[in-house]
């Protein structure tokens, strides 16, 4: 087993969360960060002082803010600090690596620093911590979708790594870097297994790699 992959037999019943729209955090996947606000920074510094661990929930769009504070959807992604520097304004810049989805089970009171808490349940995401499959039959209709996708969105990108890639994480990065709705990647995240979670991106780029003049319509 991957070193990077070796988590504690226990995961934490309650975490820090960092509500931040637009950032998708996949089990074994990286999502760098820059963190510069306050309580951020304090969520950061005390993660550090106690197992690295963190979690990061989208917010979700369907609800409206209460008292200034986004509703949470209900699964997000554990993920421990894998790398941090600080810099010489006093940012954070962090790496977190994924190590299981949970389920929310009550958002707790805030830390005394600020920052939200939620209590989890992992158990439904036991496979999140085990080898992923490696996906072979699904890697030409992925690479295939892939470079459709990029040419209608006009992103480069380096084809030689690409092919390097392994599937699981090729699936993995593609879902967290590619531009789609916070919906969509909360979908993605939700998707029971990585194989599942491989044909939906699939479908996600294909729909968009069609674009609007075809008249398609996303469902909503």
């Amino acid at each position: 087993m991957d070193p990077a992959r070796s988590w504690p037999d226990t995961l934490p019943a309650a975490v820090p969360v960092f509500p931040l729209a637009g950032a998708l955090l996949l089990p074994d996947g990286r999502l760098p960060l820059n963190i510069f606000e306050p309580r951020y920074l304090a969520m950061v510094e005390d993660a550090l002082a106690a197992g690295r661990m963190l979690g990061m929930v989208l917010p979700d769009p369907a609800h409206a803010q209460r008292a200034g504070r986004s509703t949470l959807y209900r699964v997000g992604c554990l993920g421990r600090i894998a790398s941090f520097a600080e810099t010489e304004d006093g940012r954070y810049l962090i790496t977190l690596l994924g190590v299981s989805r949970f389920r929310v089970l009550e958002e707790l009171p805030d830390s005394p620093r600020g920052y939200r808490r939620v209590r989890t349940d992992y158990t439904p995401y036991a496979a999140d911590r085990a080898e992923p499959p490696a996906l072979a039959d699904e890697r030409a209709a992925l690479l295939g979708a892939v470079r459709t996708y990029f040419q209608a969105q006009r992103i480069e990108a380096d084809w030689a790594a690409i092919d390097r890639m392994a599937t699981p994480t090729l699936v993995t990065t593609l879902c967290m870097v590619c531009p789609f709705t916070d919906a969509e990647k909360q979908a993605l995240l939700e998707a029971p297994d990585l194989r599942q979670r491989s044909t939906m991106l699939v479908s996600l780029m294909q729909m968009d790699s069609i674009g609007p003049a075809s008249g398609s319509e996303r469902p909503s």
